[in-house]
């Protein structure tokens, strides 16, 4: 099968990443951490410049891979320094502070290699998560552009007598652009679930820049084109295999979301406080010469200082849920759990961001609303991030787990 969609109006074929260059292996979460707060100091001084002109952050991400943090996962038995997930998801909460859309980049990366863990061979393991500890990074076509998110999949491998030909279009690709490998989900030749690792580089591989959401601007997430992609056998991870095994695969998918939310809740937080010491004017009737000294100011800071460090702490405990589950063989009730503790932490964040970008603009004033400063994108970032998955469905998850036993679907968004 040939593909003859084009891309959409003004889209372009994106750039493909530099070779990769073999990264330091952090030893432990102190220096995971300490490199991550490294480099979200730099990725910060433009974060809003970046937003505003739509700077694909290319210099960033390479920063990322420099500093070591794509191989925080990989276990030990594999030459990684086996981090674990509150360390992943620290990670991500320092970053997003910065900007989050620098930030969201690697979440697929991390997701794929969790994949990897659990459904990929000894072989696969050995090469990809050595391919990772050698500098590349790990993108992910995603779901196709359809309406039934999870069930429809036309993309699919097909046997010619040149070998395995993959071909199909995919959308909200986050990761895609900056990735040496772009898996992703297909039918194989008997219509089962598979995830194909395609080399950016593969012929008949496209990645359209074509995102266009007004928040989360620069994250990329756009279109990745398959076109009678040639494919290895070993290039396969047989995910149908998986479908009656527990596993913490989605957990940790919306472990990282999350604490994609508790950033960006974290930077409106930082720049409300800023721009209250610095810029802002106190109301008429408060009686006091500068907004910090407005009482019903200090008060709201207050409250949702409160309600920031409730969804944090709900996401370190779920967090370090995980770590805990992962050391013993994973049951179907201990996935259960799992993915009932991120989706308390999913609910908290998704609804502290929004609060926090919502109260930046109510406590700082008009002036915030100026382009100068670009404030804005924290709240559009939020409402953008936070529709990932709809907590609607969360909140069913949870009901459902404590009035009525429910298990919760496995898939990447539980």
């Amino acid at each position: 099968m040939t593909l003859q969609q084009p891309p959409s109006s003004g889209a372009q074929v994106a750039p493909r990443p530099r070779p990769p260059h073999r990264p330091p292996v952090l030893p432990d979460a102190t220096a995971a951490l300490a490199a991550a707060q490294a480099l979200a100091d730099h990725i910060a001084l433009l974060a809003a410049e970046r937003d505003r002109d739509r700077l694909l952050p290319w210099r960033e991400i390479e920063a990322f891979t420099a500093a070591g943090l794509g191989s925080i996962l990989i276990p030990r038995a594999y030459g990684g320094p086996g981090l674990g997930y509150e360390t992943l998801a620290k990670v991500f909460e320092i970053l997003c502070t910065a900007d989050s859309s620098v930030g969201q980049i690697p979440q697929n990366h991390f997701g794929v290699l969790q994949l990897l863990a659990e459904a990929g061979t000894e072989a696969q393991k050995r090469r990809f998560f050595g391919d990772v500890l050698a500098g590349h990074r790990i993108g992910n076509a995603g779901p196709e552009k359809s309406r039934a998110v999870v069930t429809h999949n036309t993309t699919g491998l097909r046997q010619t007598p040149d070998g395995l030909r993959l071909s199909g279009q995919r959308f909200y690709s986050t990761g895609a652009i900056f990735a040496h490998w772009i898996p992703t989900r297909a039918n194989d030749a008997e219509g089962r679930p598979v995830q194909v690792w395609v080399p950016h580089d593969a012929p008949g591989v496209r990645v359209v820049d074509d995102w266009s959401a007004f928040g989360q601007r620069t994250t990329a997430s756009g279109t990745v084109i398959f076109d009678d992609v040639p494919v290895a056998e070993d290039q396969i991870i047989p995910v149908w295999q998986r479908a009656d095994v527990p596993g913490l695969a989605g957990p940790v998918s919306q472990l990282i979301q999350a604490a994609i939310d508790s950033g960006i809740a974290l930077g409106a937080f930082a720049d409300t406080l800023a721009f209250l010491r610095s810029k802002s004017r106190p109301w008429v009737d408060s009686g006091v010469a500068r907004a910090v000294d407005d009482p019903y100011i200090i008060a709201e800071v207050g409250r949702l200082q409160i309600d920031i460090h409730a969804a944090q702490t709900v996401l370190r405990r779920a967090a370090r849920l995980l770590d805990d589950i992962a050391t013993r063989p994973i049951t179907a009730e201990s996935s259960a759990r799992a993915s009932v503790a991120v989706a308390e932490a999913k609910v908290l964040t998704s609804e502290v961001a929004l609060e926090a970008a919502e109260k930046l603009f109510e406590l700082a004033g008009s002036a915030a609303t100026r382009a100068g400063p670009n404030l804005g994108r924290h709240w559009r970032n939020a409402r953008v991030h936070t529709l990932h998955d709809p907590l609607r469905w969360k909140f069913h998850l949870l009901g459902n787990w404590h009035l009525n036993g429910a298990l919760p679907a496995r898939h990447q968004w539980n």
